[in-house]
């Protein structure tokens, strides 16, 4: 078993599949930008950075994974990802099979963002002993992930789902133990890595 853990945690960073992900999350994040367009054209000035979150959490590991191909890392970046891509996809998935519940049906669209973001999610988990982000990262990290919360739920700049807006409070409610949740997880994260040898691609 640790010897299969072993290559698949060689196979992750194996240049090519990098590449190959590169390319993967940067079309995820130009699409996720472009599905955002119609919120962000509506949306005051002063809140569009904090509008279209699972695209931006996909470009934060993009940058992760260009820097990883061209031996380079960004402890910040790394945690910025890390948190914001299990928040967010997780996040996604629960909201569409709320839907789901709600109304009783998603169509392909929905269950293809169910996929989408529960990848999203997936991957940064795997990547979990690739990380070499510390403490300050991911104190800064939880700044900018709650700072969004309260943007969302008190400046009303969430995602809109029209068929869940009666349950907004409680989504709110959610998502900030969702975000500490995933803050924690990167504290832990940051205490089992932080005397790791820097990563290594093949």
């Amino acid at each position: 078993m640790v010897e299969f853990t072993a290559k698949i945690s060689a196979w992750l960073m194996f240049r090519p599949f990098l590449i190959l992900l590169f390319f993967v999350n940067l079309g995820g994040t130009i699409y996720g930008y472009i599905w955002y367009g119609w919120q962000l054209r509506i949306t005051e000035p002063i809140f569009l950075i904090f509008v279209p979150d699972s695209p931006t959490a996909s470009l934060f590991f993009t940058i992760v994974l260009g820097l990883w191909i061209i031996g380079k890392h960004s402890p910040l970046i790394e945690a910025l990802a890390f948190v914001t891509l299990i928040k967010y996809g997780l996040w996604a998935v629960v909201m569409n099979l709320l839907t789901l519940l709600q109304t009783g049906s998603i169509g392909w669209l929905g269950w293809m963002l169910v996929a989408s973001h529960f990848a999203m999610a997936l991957q940064a988990v795997l990547y979990f002993e690739h990380y070499r982000f510390g403490y300050l990262s991911v104190a800064l990290t939880a700044i900018w992930t709650l700072h969004n919360d309260v943007i969302d739920y008190v400046f009303g700049q969430m995602p809109i789902y029209s068929s869940l807006s009666e349950f907004s409070a409680q989504i709110g409610y959610f998502t900030f133990w969702l975000s500490i949740a995933c803050i924690a997880f990167a504290w832990f994260t940051a205490s089992q890595n932080r005397h790791l040898e820097p990563r290594r691609i093949s």
